[in-house]
């Protein structure tokens, strides 16, 4: 695992930084902000509005880091049951997320007790974080997680950026997310760049490009109009 430093991010919430890549977990304009905006926002909101009868969604995330996404989403699902699958291939060491000050930034004992639960969750288990979430935590890499087809109603596509580690924004990897959303399924991403949004347009997605989040000009939300 490369040096890690822990970083503050302008929104006062933290991220962390991979000197030797130059490159952060989260947006340095906000982790929180960046995250409530691309993945709840434009994610979440997003499939509820146009599947307004689904009471039950299943979300693949790639990339559980922090574990900011699967907090914020844990702290948002009210009425709507949320089953969470995250990956990550390389866990982060307990002393690193006892650094980030996430909790503090959330001023409720409750919103501590989720952030602790989805921390201390079992790997390669489903784990009952809330009555309305569950997380399932997958140590593995993209090109090893095989689940059946039509699994998830929206992705959250987390990786590092095209220009770190290009390997994750492959046509054969934007394939593999397109054969793994339900018909209707949502895939988001604060990415926008050209030829990524070639590339996703290339496997079958439609694309959008939406307004980005603080310090971002755009993002890019697809959806998967036609069965596989």
């Amino acid at each position: 695992m490369p040096d890690i430093k822990v970083i503050e991010t302008r929104d006062g919430s933290s991220s962390l930084l991979i000197p030797e890549m130059n490159e952060t977990y989260h947006s340095t304009h906000g982790a929180i902000t960046e995250s409530e905006y691309v993945f709840l926002k434009m994610g979440v909101d997003h499939f509820s509005e146009t599947h307004p009868d689904q009471k039950e969604i299943k979300i693949l995330e790639i990339g559980f880091g922090t574990g900011l996404n699967a907090w914020l989403t844990a702290l948002a699902a009210r009425q709507l049951k949320i089953k969470f699958t995250s990956i990550e291939k390389f866990p982060l060491e307990a002393s690193l997320i006892d650094q980030l000050n996430y909790k503090e930034k959330k001023e409720s004992g409750e919103s501590k007790r989720i952030f602790e639960g989805i921390h201390s969750a079992e790997w390669e288990k489903e784990c009952q974080i809330t009555d309305e979430f569950d997380l399932t935590k997958i140590q593995t890499d993209i090109n090893e997680f095989n689940p059946s087809a039509e699994s998830f109603d929206l992705i959250y596509f987390d990786a590092f950026a095209p220009s770190k580690q290009p390997e994750m924004w492959s046509q054969e990897v934007l394939r593999k997310m397109y054969d793994l959303l339900k018909t209707g399924g949502v895939f988001v991403t604060y990415c926008a760049q050209g030829q990524f949004k070639r590339d996703l347009k290339a496997v079958g997605f439609v694309t959008e490009e939406l307004e980005g989040p603080p310090g971002k000009k755009e993002m890019t939300r697809g959806t998967k109009l036609q069965p596989n």
